[in-house]
């Protein structure tokens, strides 16, 4: 048995559905990507959890896991000219896996600006989001495609919102980057189906601190007014992640909108 085999089989003891699978998530320090991570794991992949500054963060959550084989190596959303550290995160996976099955882009970065007040949302700025959610989730996939190949039932699930659609969202820059996301998921789908199926999971406002300035009455007011009355939690986002590469085994350049109702 060789050394992919050996990482790969590891946890093949564990009884979920993903026993076998390496998984990576970028953002997978707090919110929606930590969520991510737990049920991942709790299915019996082999995560990787990617963080941009919460190393500390990351640590203490793979120390939790279930299983064996979880790690932490940091993903920024932006990489430098050089093209570190993705660069050196493909070639450790490829030395140490031969392969990704699942990629959960679920990093992320905003700022609360009034969609009026273009004053504070200056071309610099515009520019500094679009290139950190739809810049960054670009570079991150091309990145492992060739790895996400080598799986050959491999799945990539890029967290999105509901803002690509409506227009509404923590700012305009922000809508259009996930606009971009999913457009960008569709163009993927085309290209790489044979191997690789590509899907956004789109809620609307979850509960986390992602958005500086929203609290909970904020959230609570919002979800009273959706037909389902409740708040969309990160493991409601983890779920439906989940359900993309378990279950909906015929789906693919598409988004699954899970907003309560908001949308309506």
């Amino acid at each position: 048995m060789n050394e992919h085999s050996k990482l790969r089989d590891n946890d093949s003891h564990l009884q979920g559905t993903l026993a076998g699978k390496l998984a990576v998530v970028t953002g997978g320090s707090s919110g929606i990507g930590a969520a991510c991570v737990r049920q991942l794991a709790v299915q019996g992949a082999q995560v990787v959890i990617g963080y941009n500054s919460g190393a500390q963060r990351a640590e203490e959550i793979r120390r939790t896991l279930p299983g064996s084989g979880h790690r932490c190596m940091q993903i920024p959303l932006v990489a430098t000219d050089e093209g570190y550290p993705l660069d050196v995160l493909v070639k450790e996976l490829g030395a140490q896996a031969g392969k990704v099955d699942i990629l959960i882009n679920s990093a992320g970065y905003t700022r609360r600006i009034p969609h009026r007040d273009l004053d504070s949302l200056d071309p610099s700025l515009f520019n500094e989001i679009l290139l950190a959610n739809a810049g960054g989730t670009f570079a991150i996939t091309r990145a492992l495609i060739p790895l996400l190949e080598e799986s050959g039932d491999a799945v990539v699930v890029n967290i999105s919102s509901v803002s690509a659609f409506t227009g509404a969202g923590s700012n305009i820059a922000y809508c259009a980057s996930k606009a971009a996301v999913d457009v960008m998921t569709k163009s993927f789908a085309r290209a790489f189906g044979k191997g690789i199926r590509f899907l956004c999971v789109s809620p609307a406002s979850v509960d986390t601190d992602f958005v500086g300035g929203r609290n909970r009455d904020e959230l609570e007011d919002k979800a009273a007014k959706t037909p389902l009355g409740r708040i969309v939690t990160p493991d409601d986002v983890a779920t439906a992640a989940l359900a993309c590469i378990s279950h909906l085994r015929t789906a693919t350049g598409t988004h699954i909108v899970i907003d309560g109702g908001f949308t309506l």
